[in-house]
């Protein structure tokens, strides 16, 4: 069947994109109905005046769509976008490389489906002026007069189908957005709780260090004194020494080489404290600038949970022009019917009319 048609049917626009199904049993989720990228095509057939997209993956063909003037291509994020065909039952959506791509693609949507829009009316046009002419064959003017109401219905499926599949795009957005502020939220509240620990931590630091800053000092001043006492303290050794058995016994000179050591190991042990000391008040500095980094992003987190609120607002205006527009497009379908059926009663009228005159 596709080469036939492929011979009558040129193409006028390709792009690639990767071809996704709405889930038939769910109308939510999306079937990916190809691999990887594959071509999809705008096709005119010259000799019925119809316009169809077509993508073959293969031997398979992914996409056989004839173009109607009821539908739409949305653009549902910048680069994705779908239609639904009612004559398939299905939704197609498309998911490009670009947004450039997309935009392009949907150009091209709008304007084959202006010139099929055109096209029916010429063709209807035509239809009326036949059905004028041929008057006196009423077999084949209530062929005619049937065909158009079937066309004509197919429009509002077309426009209900669009509309819910807008409506589930439009709710899946909104609660995608919503359980993106509600993370946001979450690691707000995260990074309060790590801010309060870190402030918390670092006026136990602050205290710690204004402790260990006198303790310096009055350390220093031992220090200072210690020092002073094992100078003195050595002075007098040499002293004894150079005296020789003038000076104390060697019990005392051995006391007092016992005294330097303890002095000399408690000068050690201080200034390994001294050390410590310095060290944390290097871990101070670095506390104080991981609670600048948490500061700086609990204020990032704040800008964006703003801007997520604003979308959600967005979200439900255009939630609510939708379910606007879709209430009139129900009124516009309901005094479509409501024509079709006035249009139908006076076609039928007409046939019974002309089997009447013939039956004369």
């Amino acid at each position: 069947m596709f080469p036939h048609h492929r011979e009558r049917e040129q193409p006028i626009f390709s792009a690639r994109a990767h071809v996704f199904q709405i889930d038939p049993t769910t109308k939510r989720n999306w079937i990916p109905a190809s691999k990887h990228a594959v071509t999809v095509s705008f096709f005119y057939d010259a000799n019925r005046n119809v316009y169809r997209i077509i993508s073959v993956g293969g031997t398979k063909a992914i996409i056989n769509c004839t173009v109607t003037p009821s539908m739409t291509f949305t653009k549902t994020s910048q680069k994705f976008g779908q239609w639904a065909d009612s004559r398939a039952n299905t939704v197609y959506g498309l998911g490009f490389a670009t947004e450039q791509q997309l935009h392009q693609f949907s150009d091209k949507f709008k304007e084959v489906k202006d010139a099929a829009r055109l096209a029916r009316e010429k063709s209807q046009d035509k239809e009326l002026a036949n059905t004028a002419l041929t008057i006196a064959a009423p077999q084949d003017l209530s062929d005619e007069l049937q065909s158009p109401p079937v066309m004509c219905v197919n429009g509002p499926e077309d426009k209900l189908f669009r509309s819910q599949s807008a409506d589930i795009t439009l709710s899946s957005e909104k609660e995608r957005i919503k359980k993106m502020l509600s993370e946001g939220s979450i690691c707000e509240m995260n990074l309060e709780a790590e801010l309060f620990t870190l402030q918390d931590s670092n006026s136990k630091l602050v205290a710690a260090l204004h402790e260990a800053n006198a303790n310096v000092e009055q350390w220093k001043k031992q220090l200072a004194a210690y020092q002073e006492e094992t100078e003195r303290l050595r002075d007098q050794v040499a002293e004894l020494e150079a005296h020789g058995g003038q000076g104390p016994s060697d019990m005392l000179k051995d006391e007092l080489t016992q005294s330097l050591e303890e002095l000399e190991a408690l000068l050690k042990a201080k200034d390994e404290e001294i050390h410590i000391l310095q060290s944390k008040k290097a871990e101070y500095h670095e506390m104080e600038h991981d609670r600048d980094e948490a500061i700086h992003r609990l204020r990032e987190m704040e800008m964006r949970n703003s801007e997520l609120e604003r979308r959600i607002q967005n979200s439900e205006q255009n939630l609510n022009n939708s379910l606007e527009d879709r209430d009139r497009m129900d009124s516009e379908i309901q005094r479509a019917i409501e024509i079709l059926d006035i249009k139908i009663f006076d076609l039928n009228d007409l046939r019974q009319s002309l089997v009447k005159l013939i039956d004369k």
